[in-house]
């Protein structure tokens, strides 16, 4: 639109030009060798402009003659240019398709079109590389390497190159070359803080770390992480042989990352050390609070050395409250408990793991109670038997790696932080887990009357089969009479007492008399009445029941409804000369 009014503007001063012209009064007059030319002013006006374009037009005619070879020199250039960047372009086209031998053609006609072309030079070196050919690949990068304008060019193809050939030390040399030339250079930034990380310089790691943040290669979240990462290493390192320095670093990693659990757990110990319980137990609840771990349920439970086990179980169960309902804080309170064998409190806390977030630690430490508690070395297998299928506990995971300590860097990849606290996944072809059924949890003590009656009426025998006791034939012998007799009351089932057998358990008779049976006096009163049966999770309250065999020889029959779980092959056991006891199970945090 403007250009628009500028136009009719000049033409409208032009149109006034000449009409001032056309009135003006007057002639002009042209003498020359006795001619004489006289016309108007705006006639002269238009001959003088006329004769003035003629001339320009001969000027520039009589110079593009005598400039033709320039003209003609430049024409083949641009022609010869424009055929070279059609090279390029197709090349790129063939390189971005995965046709290396014909991106390959391309960039030695765009190299021959357009010498020193740096396009042209990357060209080729990419296809040699995407053809397998390192040799030629590198011999580019490496001519790159004297040319300013190519020498971070260079660099980066022979960083990609070293590590492809998997030589690290060769690859973080050129990285940091390449950082020196351009400090702003993201992937060489993150490949000299991985390459520091991994060789575990971790000074040289964090001037580096500073480095990157002040380029504005990261944002402040990713280096209040790292740097939190980075001093927590170092901390590690300097833990035994420097205590004072690695306090220092792990209060200020602990400061830039409150849900880091190494940094977390090396300044509760170094304070503990120190005998600032305190100060190690207000650490340890932050991050407890945000990342629940066993770690820190550990160094929590040992922050004042020398505490007897129930002191720790209080102290821990104090912990778990902080973050309730959590797999990690009833394993915790599990474990002290066992140590300070509180045995029902650590059976109520494996209960609720083993309802919620069954795992393998939780059934073998369900194993480890029932053998500390009663030696059931049946009950005991029945739990390390479901452990064999259980899913596997949380563990440090980096890029496919399971480890069972935290790392500040991945063994695979040298990624920094990448480490995390998580379950791993199932092998291929596990089997699937058998949780314990709720019958399982119950305790037969506690069940309603109906309830009780109905379990009390339950037969007795090795089989589920009546087994009453045997009645004289006539010719005197002992038979097996399996009449049901009438089930006891609701009563005799609750008034068992914890170690004892109930007043009610059922008892064989030979003869109509008590039989006897193992441990106790034959005088002693045995009432026809129904069986309670064994509360697994609590043996204590409840025994399995032992009838005698027909011949009376006092052997031993457990009831089955003890066994809740799917039997096991029957183990005779170990022979006299070799019972000895079985090796604890060790647990892995």
């Amino acid at each position: 639109m403007i250009r628009v009014f500028v136009f009719f503007a000049a033409l409208f001063a032009a149109a006034l030009g000449f009409a001032w012209l056309a009135d003006l009064p007057g002639m002009v007059s042209v003498t020359w060798n006795g001619y004489i030319w006289e016309q108007p002013p705006a006639t002269v006006a238009v001959v003088v402009i006329v004769g003035l374009a003629l001339f320009l037009g001969a000027v520039w005619l009589a110079l593009t003659v005598l400039r033709s070879p320039k003209i003609a020199s430049r024409f083949f250039r641009r022609r010869r240019r424009d055929r070279g960047y059609q090279a390029l372009s197709s090349g790129l086209l063939a390189l971005g398709t995965g046709n290396a031998k014909l991106a390959r053609k391309h960039g030695l006609e765009a190299c021959k079109l357009l010498p020193g072309e740096p396009a042209a030079q990357l060209l080729i070196a990419q296809a040699a590389q995407m053809s397998g050919d390192r040799d030629e690949a590198r011999r580019r990068f490496e001519t790159m390497l004297e040319d300013p304008r190519t020498r971070v060019l260079g660099l980066h193809g022979l960083f990609i190159e070293a590590e492809r050939e998997g030589a690290p030390a060769a690859a973080r040399h050129y990285a940091e070359e390449a950082l020196k030339a351009q400090p702003s250079l993201d992937w060489a930034g993150k490949a000299v803080l991985g390459y520091q990380a991994v060789a575990s310089d971790w000074e040289a790691a964090i001037a580096t770390l500073e480095k990157n943040y002040t380029a504005r290669l990261i944002g402040k979240p990713a280096y209040r992480r790292q740097r939190a990462v980075l001093l927590t290493a170092r901390a590690l390192e300097l833990e035994d042989s420097d205590p004072d320095q690695a306090m220092q670093l792990a209060r200020e990693a602990h400061g830039l990352a409150g849900d880091l659990v190494p940094a977390a757990a090396v300044t509760a110990r170094l304070a503990t050390r120190k005998g600032d319980v305190r100060k190690a137990a207000k650490v340890l609840e932050a991050t407890w609070r945000l990342s629940p771990h066993p770690d820190l349920a550990e160094a929590y439970a040992h922050a004042r050395i020398g505490d007897a086990a129930a002191d720790r179980l209080k102290r821990v169960k104090t912990l778990a409250a902080l973050r309730p309902n959590t797999a990690e804080g009833a394993l915790a309170i599990a474990r002290v408990a066992l140590d300070a064998r509180e045995f029902a409190e650590a059976r109520a806390q494996l209960k609720k793991v083993l309802r919620s977030e069954p795992t393998r630690n939780a059934f073998l430490l369900m194993a480890d109670l029932e053998e500390a508690e009663s030696g059931d070395k049946g009950r005991m297998r029945e739990w390390l038997a479901r452990a064999v299928r259980a899913p596997l506990d949380k563990a440090w995971i980096a890029d496919g790696v399971v480890s069972s300590v935290w790392s500040p860097v991945s063994p695979v990849t040298g990624r920094l932080d990448a480490f995390v606290w998580d379950t791993p996944p199932a092998p291929s072809g596990a089997l699937a887990l058998d949780l314990p059924d709720e019958a399982l949890f119950d305790r037969p003590g506690l069940a309603a009357p109906q309830e009780a009656a109905a379990e009390a009426a339950r037969p007795s025998g090795p089989f589920d089969m009546p087994v009453r006791s045997p009645k004289p034939e006539a010719g005197g012998e002992p038979v097996m009479d399996l009449t049901p007799e009438p089930a006891a009351t609701p009563a005799a089932t609750l008034a068992e007492t914890p170690g004892e057998k109930p007043a009610g358990a059922a008892a064989a008779t030979v003869n109509g008399a008590a039989a006897p049976q193992p441990g106790k006096p034959a005088s002693a009163p045995a009432s026809a009445a129904a069986v309670a049966p064994v509360d697994v999770i609590n043996p204590a309250a409840s025994q399995p029941v032992d009838a005698p065999a027909p011949d009376n020889a006092g052997s031993p029959v457990r009831h089955a409804a003890a066994y809740p779980f799917p039997r096991l092959p029957d183990d005779p056991g170990p022979e006299a000369a070799d019972d000895v006891p079985l090796p604890k199970p060790k647990f892995v945090n």
